[in-house]
């Protein structure tokens, strides 16, 4: 990745470009790599080919001529300098792959950049200052005491004469965002405090395991090392192991486990940034509009669509990402909770330089431009996520429960079917249905008639030969029923064998 990393960068004219070894929320034992380009966002998706023919090279010489390929394939002058920033976050593995980045790096002459352990989001903010230092668009000091110092100064001008909300509660899930949250503390002391949790950096296995943003979303429950540990309206947080995912949850009054997932985030700050935006006078000039996929939970898109614009959009933050960039503040996040806002470069020129008419919207105003430095608008960050979600809270006066109540998901189910080759699954409409195979989406939809609010979709799996299905209906058992029944029409359809037939399907 060192080698394509560097090509990357020669086919942009020298842009650096940022390397991040992680396998994210994924079990320790894993790893991989995620490349970004120069604004911060992820790798453009037709490198993505090119990324996946060198990585699969069986020999050296593969690997040479593969690169070759690409070099003629794109006319890349090689005479160019490379520039590539990376980074690694807490597993074993990784100082093992740094070394072979680092000795491809040298291999095709490029400059390199160590930023060490640290969060994906901090290398993600690091490649987009670099390539716009000095510029109209400067993001930032390119440190990470850059960011840190960037994120608090807007978090204690946003902050500034509310009531300091207790102590939260993040469950770092044994990853590098103990260190980032440790770090960043020091430079809000006296407005705010954190409570870290599963900060275990040493202990073999222990990264994600039964802790994180992942844990908690798909188990829906708390991490056992929390478990009795809150008091009733108590919220708390989690991130995952490379701290671009957020989740948040509460203890009601029973001391019951409720979550507030990135569906829950979506609907809390749209609703804050639209009233800013009308309160500011710049509703006709600003176009405030979300982005979800297919996994939104019904009753959020419901609730936003009222409110403003919604984009459906296939699986994937490249997909999100992009539709985000339509709109004048552009708002994204996943169920899972990887997400973030996005600011038009019309949208900045005018808050820089829109004059308001009263104090109300002096005010309004200033507290977008606040927001424009607080969120790291370049990829999903559990950090930033988790400040903006705080101030939103702490301007409207709201509790976990408050929050919570401004829509009541409908109770869903998401279920792995395992299949010989998942290629042959095509969706349409945003991947809510099935063209292929052949009949499969009439069966579906026969099922989903059965359940008043009932929707249910399948689709392939990107890194296993699995297809997953997606049931919600108005009751926790429909739900399950649904979602069961679908997955055995899917696994009947795709010529499963009976006697290996899961026993919970229908």
């Amino acid at each position: 990745m060192g080698l394509l990393a560097a090509l990357r960068s020669k086919s942009l004219n020298g842009k650096t470009i940022g390397v991040m070894v992680t396998a994210s929320h994924n079990p320790e034992a894993d790893n991989g790599v995620k490349l970004v380009d120069p604004h911060g966002e992820m790798l453009q998706q037709s490198w993505e080919a090119y990324a996946t023919t060198v990585a699969n090279a069986q020999t050296a010489s593969d690997l040479v001529d593969n690169l070759q390929s690409l070099v003629t394939q794109l006319s890349i002058d090689l005479g160019v300098p490379a520039r590539v920033v990376y980074g690694r976050d807490t597993r074993p593995s990784g100082p093992a792959l740094v070394q072979a980045l680092e000795d491809g790096l040298k291999a095709i002459g490029a400059e390199g950049r160590n930023a060490g352990v640290t969060t994906t989001p901090i290398l993600h903010y690091l490649v987009r200052c670099v390539n716009t230092k000095g510029t109209d668009e400067d993001y930032g000091e390119d440190s990470e005491e850059g960011y840190y110092t960037k994120m608090a100064t807007a978090f204690k001008s946003l902050m500034e004469s509310k009531q300091q909300p207790p102590p939260l509660v993040v469950d770092c899930a044994n990853g590098v965002g103990a260190i980032a949250l440790e770090a960043f503390a020091k430079h809000v002391e006296g407005v705010f405090s954190f409570v870290p949790a599963n900060t275990d950096l040493t202990t073999p296995g222990a990264l994600n395991y039964r802790a994180g943003a992942d844990f908690v979303k798909t188990q829906q429950r708390f991490p056992p090392s929390l478990e009795g540990t809150l008091q009733a309206g108590q919220r708390a947080a989690s991130f995952d192991g490379d701290a671009d995912r957020l989740m948040y949850y509460y203890a009601d009054d029973s001391q019951n486990f409720r979550m507030l997932d990135g569906d829950k985030i979506a609907t809390l700050v749209a609703g804050y940034i639209v009233d800013l935006v009308n309160a500011a006078g710049l509703e006709r000039s600003v176009q405030v509009g979300t982005v979800q996929t297919a996994y939104a939970n019904g009753s959020s898109t419901r609730y936003l669509e009222k409110r403003l614009p919604v984009k459906c959009v296939p699986t994937g933050v490249k997909h999100l990402h992009h539709a985000a960039e339509e709109f004048g503040v552009g708002i994204y996040f996943e169920a899972n909770g990887h997400g973030t806002v996005l600011f038009s470069p019309a949208t900045l020129q005018l808050l820089a330089s829109h004059k308001s008419s009263t104090p109300e919207e002096s005010s309004a105003l200033g507290y977008l431009v606040q927001l424009t430095k607080l969120i790291n608008s370049t990829v999903g960050d559990a950090l930033s996520d988790l400040l903006l979600v705080e101030v939103v809270l702490a301007h409207r006066g709201y509790s976990a429960a408050d929050w919570d109540s401004s829509y009541t998901d409908l109770p869903n189910r998401l279920v792995k079917v395992i299949v010989k080759d998942r290629s042959q699954y095509k969706t349409e409409d945003a991947e809510r249905r099935l063209v292929a195979p052949a009949g499969l989406q009439a069966k579906i939809d026969a099922e989903v008639a059965k359940y008043a609010g009932g929707r249910s979709f399948v689709r392939a799996s990107g890194t296993e030969d699995a297809v997953r299905v997606y049931a919600e209906a108005g009751t926790r058992e429909e739900a399950d029923t649904l979602a069961y029944t679908v997955a055995g029409i899917v696994y009947d359809d795709a010529g499963g064998v009976p006697g290996n037939r899961p026993r919970e399907f229908l």
